[in-house]
This record gives structure tokens, C-alpha cells and sequence, in this order.
């Protein structure tokens, strides 16, 4: 159950993006601040996020810090073990924090074996009687920290299906980030955060947390929302950036299932003139529920003006949002009630016109590859696909 009073009342348009004033309460409002002097480099798929990881791992020569939801034990999970061992024992602090339920498919053998090396492992909220109800709490951040001073954030998980790049129906269309300058501290933070709810132990020093000095343009804040503190600040700071859009909205989301705010603000603004694209994921979609009750809830958006597609090549998992060609936010988040008030999230946002024009860029090819959603084709849809879509909703709070 979420631990804290949704936001119910629709925020009111005060400024543009563009506006001095969204900067101010993006980091005032919602912290922490918006820190200048970042470099951000956009990895697409598997075929280019994977190498930068693994190698950024194997530099290490201090400090590792890995949190992620999805872990499994195939090639490209024992690719990781591997790298994490190798460190550990060269004498590297290693600490991996796994989520129960997302890592389930890995084996024992291969947690016991980063154990023996050395690596400092937990999985998030382990099912134990006096704390079942925290199970459904879950650990969706994807943050890897090397030294301090290199840090990773994004959409992919630790399994083969993100191999590869998204050429065949196995291979998962994702984005990444890996970023260098002062807001990795912030990103460390995140990730210390729950290795001390987890463990009681606090990760600190220089080893961790460096001097961190200026590495390129971009100004950006990490932030993140938790049901024990925090759990509808994602939830509104997406409120906060359609609200203060003008001119564009480009969301790509892995898992569409927004609440009646969230479609209220979409729609708004596509009836105000901002051109509103929605990239969801098609027919190849790991949660056939969740595509279910998305689709209930496109009436209104479409009736609003609102652009939707669905993703044809393979499975959509991108979490990106730009808006007005200035304000980027990635990380785990998705666009739903489990990512806005169930799960523990973490999102980088960028703010930074020649980075966010990169990323509608981006938007753009993926638009390319999607078939359009049109209102009378949404009103024609079968009935059972009707009632699949009303019974999906019923548990919507879930997904």
C-alpha cells in the first residue's frame, strides 16, 4: 500500500520549461538541486550499453556500486559476474543490491559465487515473515556507480533479451545512459540510500564520494521517489513538466498505464497546442495485462488530440520524456501507478536544448518503426478486447 496521500488536484500552469522558474522548482520542490558541468552519453540497445558497462567495471579501482531490478543468470548476466568477481578480488569494494523478485531467475550458485569473491550482495526486500507486506515493494532503480566518478542509469536490465540491437523480435529496443561530472555524487546517493535502509551500513569517504569536477555542458539533477519517503515525487515531477510544456511532448513508455491526473495533463496540453506523441510498446509486450489496460485508457487522449503509436520490431522499453526540445527525464520510471507510488525509482534529468534535440532525434527513428493509434480504430476495437481492457483496469493500481 503506498505510504504517503496521492496527489489529487491538478497542478495549476504557472510557467513554461523555458520559464527561470520551472529550473528553480525542479530543484527547490522536488531536490535534489540542478547541478551544472555534466556529461551524458546516450547508449542505444544492448550492443552499445553492455560494452560501456562492462568495461566501466573492469576500470574500477576503487569503489562499485550496482543496484538493478531484472538480474538473470544467462550469458550476459555471467558477463557481469564475472566482471564484478574479477574486481572484487583485485581488491575492489564491490556492492550489488538486487531486487527479490527481479532477480529470482538468477541461481544460487552464481550469488554464492560473487559472495566467495568478496562482493557485498543484498536482495532487496527477501521475503520474510514480519516483513511480507513489503514485498510488494519492489527496487526498480537500474544505477551503477564505478569509482565515484562514472555513473549509469536507464531502461535496460541484466538479461540476454537486451542483447543485441533490436534487430529480431529477442532483442529488446532500450536506451541508456552513462554520465561523468558532479551529479554522479547525486546518483551515488540514490544508490546509498537503500544500501543503508537494507544493510544499516553507510557508504562513505572520498572512495565514494570524490571531488567531482566539471566534464561537459549539461545541467542535470538525479532524483529519486520511494513508498517509505518520497513515493509521488516522480509522479510529480512528470505533473510538473507537462504542465509547463508549450510546444512538444515526446514520451516513450515501456508501460503506459497512467492515472486520471496524468491523462487529464496529456490531454490538456494536446487541447492547448503542444503536439503530444506517445510511443508505447505493441503486440511485443512482456505484460499482455498491462498492454490491456493501457489501451482502455487512450479514449480520452486520442479525443484530446493526443498522438499514440505502438513500437512494431520487438518489445519497447524505453522510459524517456522530453519536452519543449530543452528538458530530458530518464532513468527506471515508468508511466504508471507501480513506478509512481509502489516501486523504488530513480530518474536523471537533463536540461539542456542540443542534448534534448538528440533525444527527439531519437524519438523520431522510433516513431518511424510504430503504426498510429487512430481514434476510430480505438472506438472499433473488438469486444473482447474491450473487456480484457475494463478487467485489466480493475487491478490498474497494481500495474
Amino acid at each position: 500500500m503506498p505510504g504517503e496521500k496521492k496527489i489529487e488536484q491538478q497542478l495549476e500552469r504557472k510557467y513554461y520549461v523555458a520559464d527561470p522558474q520551472f529550473r528553480r522548482s525542479m530543484g527547490v520542490l522536488l531536490g535534489p538541486p540542478i547541478v551544472e558541468g555534466n556529461k551524458v552519453e546516450v547508449l542505444l540497445n544492448g550492443d552499445q550499453i553492455f560494452p560501456s558497462m562492462l568495461a566501466a567495471i573492469r576500470s574500477a579501482e576503487r569503489t562499485i556500486t550496482f543496484e538493478t531490478y531484472i538480474y538473470w543468470s544467462e550469458t550476459i548476466g555471467k558477463e557481469f559476474s564475472d566482471a564484478l568477481i574479477e574486481r572484487a578480488r583485485a581488491g575492489v569494494k564491490v556492492h550489488v543490491m538486487l531486487d527479490f523478485i527481479g532477480s529470482m531467475k538468477m541461481d544460487l550458485a552464481s550469488l554464492d559465487a560473487m559472495k566467495a569473491a568478496g562482493i557485498e550482495l543484498q536482495r532487496y526486500h527477501k521475503p520474510v515473515w514480519w516483513k511480507l507486506t513489503r514485498l510488494n515493494n519492489r527496487t526498480h532503480r537500474k544505477l551503477l556507480v564505478i569509482d565515484g566518478k562514472v555513473g549509469f542509469t536507464g531502461g535496460v536490465g541484466i538479461a540476454d533479451q537486451w542483447r543485441g540491437n533490436a534487430q529480431t523480435k529477442e532483442q529488446w529496443r532500450d536506451t541508456h545512459f552513462r554520465v561523468e561530472g558532479p551529479v554522479v555524487g547525486q546518483i551515488q546517493a540514490v544508490f546509498t540510500d537503500n544500501w543503508t535502509k537494507s544493510t544499516g551500513a553507510v557508504l562513505d569517504g572520498d572512495a565514494y564520494f570524490p571531488a567531482l569536477t566539471p566534464k561537459g555542458d549539461h545541467a542535470a539533477q538525479m532524483f529519486a521517489s520511494s513508498p517509505t519517503g518520497g513515493s509521488e515525487s516522480m509522479h510529480l515531477m512528470y505533473l510538473m513538466a507537462i504542465t509547463a510544456a508549450k510546444h512538444t511532448i515526446h514520451l516513450s513508455s515501456a508501460y503506459f498505464v497512467p492515472d486520471e491526473l496524468t491523462v487529464k495533463a496529456l490531454a490538456d496540453a494536446a487541447r492547448r497546442g503542444v503536439k503530444v506523441r506517445i510511443i508505447t510498446p505493441g503486440t511485443d509486450i512482456d505484460s499482455e495485462v498491462v498492454r490491456s489496460a493501457s489501451r482502455e485508457l487512450w479514449g480520452d487522449l486520442l479525443r484530446a488530440g493526443v498522438q499514440l503509436a505502438e513500437y512494431q520490431p520487438t518489445m519497447f522499453h524505453v522510459k524517456a520524456l522530453v519536452v519543449d526540445d530543452l528538458m530530458v527525464s530518464v532513468g527506471s520510471t515508468n508511466f504508471d501507478n507501480r513506478s509512481f507510488s509502489l516501486n523504488d525509482e530513480a530518474n536523471l534529468n537533463i536540461i539542456d536544448p542540443v542534448f534534448a534535440k538528440q533525444q527527439v532525434a531519437v524519438f523520431n527513428d522510433d516513431w518511424a518503426k510504430t503504426r498510429k493509434i487512430t481514434l476510430a480504430a480505438w472506438e472499433a476495437r473488438p469486444w473482447h478486447t474491450r473487456m480484457m481492457g475494463r478487467l485489466a483496469s480493475l487491478i490498474g493500481s497494481q500495474l
